[in-house]
């Protein structure tokens, strides 16, 4: 593409602005910035400072024979509400007429205003009301902005675009595009999912590809004339263009260039529009603002140590009672941890447990690779220092709670991040960088490989998951509680990592995903958070996108989707819950499975572990049941405005075999073939079985969902019965049957079992043969439905061009 941004010009606006104790530019100083940006040229403009007389020469410079007036002050937004908008013929007279008739007129507009409106107020007119308020407002104007006159070629809904640029805290720079206008916000949230706005990362996306998220929308539908009545207005390569430059502006004045002079707070365009194939600016606003100091790195790779340590010490193991620390010391013992490499902190010669103790950090031989905190939180900070000093572990997992959660401990919390962070700042002129910290305020690590569990939950209420194969799955959680209750009740999920991130004192979710992604014995990575650190949720994204390029699947939930939700998770660990709609879009677009529900969470972790190496060639699903209800509701439940699938059409030799198989039955006359395939009740479950093979081998399908009909007279579904036809071990069950099939079969192959607590066994059983079975037919639509979404987004990822580089 043949676009040049001129970077210096850029900055040298902002420097003037900063100069002059600014961190926004005025409107004509966005058209200029756009001028600079090598995509659409913005429209002339001459700006008549107040209290000066505007030449005849200037105000006749503009082609065309109207002139567009717009009032220029620091403090006023929205223009046309106040009457700081105007177009009148382009005669000096008119001219000068508007300029002085709005400079008069604006202020007491926009102090009325204000006074039906104090909480908008900016802060520097807060408390002033009447004469005061508009002498205030009348000071801030510093003139009017004639702008040259492009009628729009036309003006029905939909024809105006916004493109912005904005600085979030948690992912940098984000750019968004589609319907604009004075109901941006309205269509926004009133529309479908993706079909008003569009957003992404811009260091993540490129013009081409940004381009294709907005085609999707009906903004853009509007634009390139795909609706009855509309003609093409834009063209594509204008937009993709235009796009282009937004980005590459963007990734110039972020937050993650470690030269940008300046960044870019918010940079927003709205409306474009649109006169004879030119894109046309009507408004435009820009903030900026000096770069920060950059948070150090941490020495993640000590994470190894972290989740496999050869040595552990533990402090806050009592003598005398069986405290958290105790229960601790139990669990990782129990875990198989050789005690011979564990170490307990505290006066005395050795514990009960037989594990030898130490009476300070002083007396150990060599740094500890895990060190486990478990005493009060003001006893930490101190105990902090001494690590750092002693150079005593190369990881430390901080138990308790109290450390930044409440507003009490935020500066004792501070000052220890600061010492943490000097330790590492050793990075960069070639050190070890201290030890790395998980926590505070979490239940640590249960690692199957490093054969320990730091969870405090005694082990007579935890499931034993020792007794289920280790699964090739890492499952990390901001918060312990929720890990401990997925775990509690569904301890076949057996993932290898269960790690509890707490408030992300150190350790970040972006590094957790970094380790994972490079862990050989993990194919999956699922992640429950609350909220990201400053650019963690960038750093995050892009290792997920890493990940799916290296066939690895990541499944993920964002709690905090609504005010009150944001404002109970960053209650409880002290983190911050960022703008939802920025983070689903932007780790959707990464690569990960993006969970609606806890429930989901679960449901598409079960399907990620079980498809991991099943071959996703498109979205054609097969459904089969022999209940009429759930057939239909497996076809009501493939669209939504997550995801899409079709029912997939037979080939002749199916549709061939599945009418032998009906006949074979003599239930010909009561099932015809079709998709959904409703075989009725009276169907065996050697019928469940051959439809199911038949239709997994049809090139046409490329999944299937099959309803077993547990309550079917005919099935055999039950574990404890005297009755022989019921016996779900009986060789020609449904348990006996599938399971050969599904393993034969290189496509996804999922059960519904809609019945009561009595089919519990046989779900189990069937799951633990490699088959998902859900209690309703919609849920395992639906989550198939995103999992192979998810999964064919992923292969295009990897051949995706532009950049993505790890920070």
């Amino acid at each position: 593409m043949n676009l040049t941004v001129e970077y210096e010009p850029i900055a040298e606006l902002f420097r003037n602005a900063h100069a002059e104790g600014r961190r926004f530019l005025y409107e004509y100083e966005v058209y200029r910035l756009l001028g600079l940006s090598g995509s659409e040229t913005p429209p002339k403009c001459v700006f008549i400072p107040r209290n000066a007389k505007p030449a005849e020469e200037e105000i006749m410079s503009l082609p065309g024979e109207k002139a567009v007036l717009k009032i220029v002050s620091p403090t006023i937004i929205h223009k046309t509400e106040v009457g700081g908008v105007r177009i009148v013929p382009k005669t000096p007279e008119k001219v000068r007429s508007a300029v002085r008739r709005m400079l008069s007129e604006v202020p007491e507009r926009y102090a009325e205003w204000i006074e039906r409106s104090p909480s908008a107020a900016p802060e520097s007119y807060r408390g002033l009301s009447g004469a005061a308020l508009q002498n205030a407002i009348a000071a801030d104007l510093k003139g009017v902005l004639q702008v040259q006159f492009m009628p729009p070629d036309s003006s029905s809904f939909g024809n105006e675009l916004i493109v912005g640029l904005r600085r979030t805290r948690e992912f940098g720079m984000v750019i968004s595009a589609g319907l604009g206008g004075t109901d941006t916000e309205l269509y926004a949230a009133r529309f479908r999912k993706g079909q008003a706005i569009v957003a992404a990362l811009t260091e993540m996306t490129d013009g081409d590809a940004f381009f294709e998220l907005f085609r999707k929308t009906v903004s853009y539908r509007k634009l390139a004339g795909l609706t009855r009545g509309q003609r093409r207005i834009i063209t594509d390569e204008q937009l993709i263009e235009c796009f282009e430059s937004f980005i590459r502006m963007g990734n110039h004045f972020s937050p993650s260039n470690p030269d940008a002079p300046f960044i870019i707070e918010e940079l927003e365009i709205n409306p474009f529009t649109f006169t004879d194939y030119l894109m046309v600016p009507l408004d435009g606003m820009c903030r900026f603002s000096l770069p920060g100091d950059r948070a150090p790195g941490r020495p993640i790779h000590k994470i190894d140590n972290l989740l496999h340590p050869r040595s552990i010490g533990i402090v806050g193991v009592s003598a005398k009672r069986r405290n958290f620390g105790r229960i601790i010391l139990e669990n990782i013992i129990d875990s198989g941890f050789d005690r011979k490499n564990l170490v307990i902190l505290r006066e005395g010669g050795e514990d009960e447990s037989g594990v030898r103790c130490v009476p300070s950090l002083g007396e150990l031989k060599e740094p500890l690779d895990l060190f486990i905190v478990a005493i009060g939180a003001e006893q930490v900070p101190a105990l902090v220092d001494e690590i750092l000093e002693r150079d005593a572990a190369r990881s430390v997992l901080l138990i308790p709670g109290g450390l930044g959660e409440t507003p009490e401990s935020r500066d004792m919390a501070a000052r220890m991040i600061a010492r943490i962070n000097e330790a590492h700042a050793s990075l960069a002129s070639g050190g070890d960088g201290g030890p790395i910290f998980l926590g505070a305020n979490c239940m640590g690590v249960i690692s199957r490989p490093g054969k320990f569990d730091t969870w405090f939950i005694p082990a007579a209420k935890m499931p034993d998951y020792r007794q289920y194969p280790c699964r090739r799955t890492a499952i990390v959680s901001q918060s312990g509680a929720f890990l401990l209750s997925r775990f509690s009740k569904n301890p076949e999920m057996s993932p290898s990592y269960l790690v509890s991130m707490g408030n992300q004192t150190d350790l970040t979710l972006g590094d957790m995903m970094r380790h994972f992604m490079n862990e050989d014995g993990i194919d999956v990575i699922a992640v429950y958070a609350e909220g990201f650190k400053d650019l963690d949720g960038l750093h995050f994204a892009q290792a997920v996108r890493e990940a799916v390029r290296r066939d690895k699947q990541v499944v993920f939930y964002k709690a905090g989707r609504t005010p009150e939700g944001k404002n109970a998770t960053s209650g409880h660990t002290a983190s911050l819950a960022g703008d939802y709609m920025v983070c689903e879009t932007c780790i959707r677009q990464a690569g990960a499975m993006m969970a609606r529900s806890i429930t989901e969470f679960q449901d598409l972790i079960l399907l990620a572990e079980t498809f991991s190496k099943a071959a996703i060639r498109g979205k054609r699903l097969a459904a089969v049941s022999g209940s009429g209800f759930e057939a239909v509701g497996m076809a009501d439940s493939i669209h939504s405005d997550e995801y899409s699938l079709s029912l997939g059409t037979y080939s002749e030799g199916t549709r061939a075999a599945l009418k032998e198989i009906i006949a074979a039955k003599g239930l010909e006359r009561l099932v015809p073939v079709a998709n959904p395939l409703d075989i009725n009740p009276a169907a065996t479950d050697e019928v469940h079985a051959r439809v199911a093979e038949i239709m997994l081998a049809d090139e046409n399908i490329d999944a299937v969902i099959i309803g077993l009909d547990p309550l079917s007279p005919v099935t055999h579904s039950l574990a404890e019965t005297d009755v022989d036809a019921f016996r779900m071990d009986a060789p020609d069950g449904i348990l006996n049957l599938l399971p050969s099939i599904r393993n034969e079969s290189g496509k996804p192959l999922v059960a519904v079992m809609d019945g009561g607590e009595a089919f519990e066994p046989l779900r189990r059983a069937l799951r633990e043969c490699g088959i998902p079975v859900f209690p309703v037919c919609d849920r395992a639509v639906a989550a198939l439905a995103i999992y192979m979404e998810s999964r064919l987004a992923g292969e295009g990822l990897k051949h995706a061009v532009y950049a993505c580089a790890l920070q």
